[in-house]
């Protein structure tokens, strides 16, 4: 069959291939539960299965000390690109369930999408892969490149599986390039390559003044207040212009090149509009930057929480003797989590007032992923998906952190082509998770394409 035969094949094919992904999906692998362990190693085995099914060659199944990973190859051929395709198999809790209109593990499809958790998150996504692998094995005999799987059953609960295999397995996961549907278009029919990450650090911070609570009556106006010298503290870390002022905070952060600027401009939506969709009079943020800039491109450090003292009912004349806090940054660029960890430290400890202690405790740290638009990997992809989407990618930065893209780049040393096909109001992680069947068939197409044209890329 020729290539134009492909739209007509999986149109053939679909009532098959949505018996399958229902199949899947009908198995509650959720990886944070230790009751579903068996359905995490079930979906494992689902997935190995289908890959051999599919053509590919010493699939098998490593288990590790958490939950498996899934590993299969095709190598036949040489000289050409090897592809690394990324995703993973479990998904996460239900709750709460009386807000799903139908059973999350029983997938209805109405509307045009597919319901059931893990459709668009990751096992739908990851689906497609298997599926335009098999098509192209049926159809032309061979894969136009290279093509290794590589898929975890713990990303949903940052396990530490997958990246201790890729260390112990640089050589055997090897590749020109890491391709990872685990992602959203802009919106329908419009694209987009994610070409940034950011990292992540987190502490928390208590504050703590006298041995025990006391009565604002006898010693109020006399003594250290640990809520005020709390958010006296807080209230040092950032400076009018919305700059963080933490010593050395900034170093490691890229200045944007022209061609960001300009693809990040393409995608900035209507500021005022949005404030006023988010119920807000203003957006708020670092001066001289875009909303965009400033979620993709830019760091940041944000309180997530502020508690202590009295929060009862009534009135409780009380001076508390403990306040907290905790703090998330996210990081771009060569911004090392620890080193920003330290230099808060510092600075909260030069910053505290006197009579009070400070005590605190670090939290996850992620490194920032970035990789270049111009790599010929990510321009082959923006040409399959303008190929099927009559409409070019857009290259984005996202402002969320997913750790395992950074190690893959900077284990592998190849770039990440992160090709989404779910969209942003999908529910992933929320009752009623769905996948567009618009999308299932447009990503199988845009998957083929891209797999042809990267065999044209030099090695």
């Amino acid at each position: 069959m020729s290539a134009s035969r492909y739209p007509e094949y999986f149109a053939e094919a679909k009532d098959r291939h949505l018996n399958e992904l229902k199949e899947w999906l009908s198995i509650p692998s959720i990886s944070a539960l230790t009751a579903h362990k068996p359905d995490v190693n079930a979906a494992a085995k689902w997935l190995a299965d289908a890959l051999t099914r599919a053509g590919m060659e010493k699939v098998k199944i490593h288990e590790t000390k958490g939950h498996p990973i899934v590993y299969a190859e095709r190598l036949k051929a040489p000289g050409r690109p090897t592809v690394l395709i990324y995703g993973h198999y479990d998904v996460q809790p239900v709750d709460p369930l009386n807000l799903w209109t139908t059973p999350p593990f029983e997938p209805d499809i109405r509307d045009g999408k597919i319901y059931a958790r893990g459709a668009t998150d990751d096992k739908g996504q990851l689906f497609l892969h298997v599926k335009a692998v098999e098509a192209i094995l049926r159809q032309e005999g061979e894969l136009p490149v290279n093509v290794k799987f590589c898929v975890e059953g713990e990303e949903e609960v940052s396990g530490a599986s997958l990246p201790e295999f890729l260390a112990a397995n640089r050589e055997k996961l090897a590749a020109d390039a890491v391709l990872i549907s685990d992602s959203s278009l802009l919106e329908p029919g419009k694209p987009s390559i994610c070409t940034g990450l950011r990292g992540l650090c987190s502490l928390e911070v208590t504050v703590s003044t006298a041995k025990t609570d006391l009565h604002s009556g006898l010693y109020g106006g006399a003594v250290p207040n640990a809520l005020h010298a709390l958010t006296s503290l807080l209230a040092t870390l950032h400076d009018e212009r919305g700059r963080v002022t933490v010593e050395g905070f900034y170093e490691g952060v890229p200045e944007l090149t022209s061609l960001e600027k300009e693809q990040l401009a393409s995608y900035n939506p209507d500021e005022k509009k949005l404030a006023s969709e988010l119920g807000l009079t203003a957006l708020y943020g670092e001066e001289g930057f875009s909303f965009v800039e400033r979620t993709g491109a830019r760091p940041t450090l944000e309180l997530n929480g502020v508690w202590g003292g009295f929060q009862g009912e009534g009135t409780k004349t009380v001076i508390p003797k403990e306040a907290h806090a905790k703090i998330t940054c996210r990081l771009v660029g060569s911004q090392d989590p620890q080193a920003t960890l330290d230099r808060i430290e510092r600075h909260l400890n030069s910053h505290l007032q006197p009579g009070a202690k400070l005590r605190i405790q670090p939290g996850e740290k992620a490194i920032a992923f970035s990789c270049d638009p111009s790599d010929p990997m990510l321009q082959l992809a923006a040409d399959a998906y303008e190929e099927v989407y009559g409409q070019r990618a857009v290259f984005t930065k996202d402002g969320g952190s997913i750790p395992v893209v950074a190690t893959f780049a900077s284990v592998l040393q190849a770039p990440v082509v992160m090709m989404g096909f779910g969209l942003p109001d999908e529910n992933l992680h929320a009752p009623d998770e769905h996948f567009s069947l618009d999308n299932f068939d447009k990503g199988l197409l845009t998957i083929v394409s891209y797999l042809h044209k990267a065999a044209q890329a030099s090695v």
